[in-house]
C-alpha cells in the first residue's frame, strides 16, 4: 500500500487524544507516530491507559515543533482552551498540518473569544486561517486545507439538527429553544466536583445556562445557514452515563409543514453525507443507538395544536462531537474518502 499518513496526537492523555489513537488504529491510510503530552512527557502512555497494553507502548513526546515534524505530517491538537493558540502557529510555521480540537479557532472574532472563553486569543492571522470543520456543512472548504477548526460537541448536534430547517427557512430562527444533554465524558479526564461520582450519580442537573462556551459557535452556524442573525436560548445539563449527546430543539414552523415533509427535506440535504441519519416518522433516536460511532441520527415530531417542531439530534460526543469528526476533516484534508477508518457500527446494546 505504501507509506502511510504520519500522525501526532497532541494531548494523548485526554479522552480526545486516547480515542484519537482508537480510531486511527484502524485507518488504512494514515497512523499513529507520535503520542504526545506536556505534562506526562517521558512516561509510557500505557501508565495512564492500561488498556492500551501491547496496542501502544511507547514513551509520551514533548510538544516540540521540530521533534514532531520528523515523525508526523499532520498534527491533532486534543488540548485545552487557550493551549492551541500558542501550538498551532509553531506546528503550521514548521510545515505541519494541524487539526484543532479545542475551541480556540472557531469563533473568528478574538473579542467574541475572549467574552466567551475567559481567555487570551489567538493571533488574527491564525484565526483567518483556520476553516471551521463542520464536515456536513463546510466539506468544500475543509478538502485542501492545512488548518481545520473541528467544531464542538454539543454545535455539532445541534447545528446538524437545525441547518436544513433554519436555511429552508422552513422554521422562524427568533423561536429556537436548544435543551441539550451530555455524559460525563464532555467535561474531560480531570477530576472535579461537578463530575465526583457521588455528585453525578442519580443526578441530573443544568450547567452554565446562559454562558456555555458553544453558544456563540451555535449562534454562528446558524447565522451563516439564515444569512441574517441569529440569536437563541441555549440550555446545556448533565446526565450520569459516560458518552452521548442530545440536543432537543423546538421551533415554531413557517408554513404548514409535516414530519413527513422534514424528514423529506433533511434526506435531500444530507443526501451524500453517511454519517447523518434521518429517522422514519414516529421514531427518535436515543444516545446508546450511535454509540461508539460516527453517526448524528436526527428525528422529528411535529406538533399541529401549538405549531412547533420538535427536532432530537443525537451523537457520540467522543467520535462524531471530537475525534471522529477530527479523522472526518482529515480524510477530507487529504482528498480522501471521508469515511476511511470511520465505517465502526455503533456499539449496542
Amino acid at each position: 500500500m505504501g507509506k502511510k499518513l504520519g500522525v501526532a496526537i497532541v494531548g494523548s492523555t485526554g479522552y480526545g487524544g486516547v480515542e484519537l489513537i482508537r480510531l486511527l488504529a484502524s485507518h488504512p491510510l494514515a497512523e499513529v507516530t507520535s503520542v504526545i503530552s506536556s505534562s506526562s512527557a517521558g512516561t509510557p502512555i500505557t501508565e495512564g491507559y492500561p488498556h492500551l497494553t501491547g496496542i501502544r507502548e511507547e514513551l509520551l513526546d514533548d510538544v516540540d515543533a521540530e521533534a514532531i515534524k520528523r515523525k508526523a505530517d499532520v498534527v491533532f491538537l486534543g488540548t485545552p482552551a487557550g493551549v492551541a493558540s500558542k501550538l498551532a502557529p509553531q506546528y503550521l510555521e514548521a510545515g505541519l498540518k494541524v487539526i484543532d480540537l479545542s475551541g480556540d479557532f472557531r469563533l473568528k472574532s478574538p473579542g467574541l473569544y475572549e467574552q466567551w472563553y475567559k481567555k487570551t486569543a489567538a493571533d488574527e492571522r491564525y484565526l483567518e486561517q483556520a476553516v471551521f470543520g463542520l464536515s456536513e456543512l463546510y466539506a468544500e472548504k475543509v478538502r485542501g486545507a492545512s488548518f481545520v477548526s473541528n467544531p464542538g460537541c454539543y454545535p455539532t448536534a445541534t447545528t446538524l439538527g437545525l441547518a436544513p430547517a433554519v436555511r429552508e427557512g422552513w422554521i422562524d430562527p427568533a423561536t429556537i429553544i436548544i435543551d441539550a444533554k451530555s455524559g460525563v465524558s464532555g467535561a474531560g479526564r480531570g477530576a472535579s466536583l461537578g463530575t465526583h461520582y457521588s455528585e453525578l450519580n442519580e443526578n441530573f442537573k443544568a450547567y452554565k445556562i446562559n454562558q456555555h462556551q458553544h453558544i456563540p459557535e451555535i449562534e454562528m452556524i446558524l447565522s451563516d445557514m439564515a444569512g441574517a442573525p441569529v440569536v437563541t436560548t441555549f440550555t446545556t445539563h448533565l446526565v450520569p452515563m459516560t458518552r452521548g449527546i442530545m440536543s432537543t430543539m423546538y421551533a415554531t414552523i413557517k408554513g404548514d409543514r409535516k414530519a413527513s415533509d422534514f424528514i423529506d427535506l433533511y434526506r435531500s440535504f444530507y443526501e451524500g453525507r453517511p454519517f447523518v441519519r434521518i429517522r422514519p416518522e414516529g421514531q427518535v433516536p436515543a444516545t446508546k443507538e450511535v454509540w461508539g460511532s460516527n453517526y448524528c441520527d436526527i428525528g422529528f415530531a411535529v406538533d399541529e395544536r401549538t405549531g412547533r417542531v420538535t427536532i432530537v439530534s443525537v451523537i457520540d460526543n467522543l467520535v462524531k462531537g471530537a475525534a471522529g469528526q477530527a479523522i472526518q476533516n482529515l480524510n477530507l484534508m487529504m482528498g480522501w474518502d471521508e469515511t476511511l477508518g470511520l465505517q465502526f457500527v455503533p456499539v449496542y446494546p
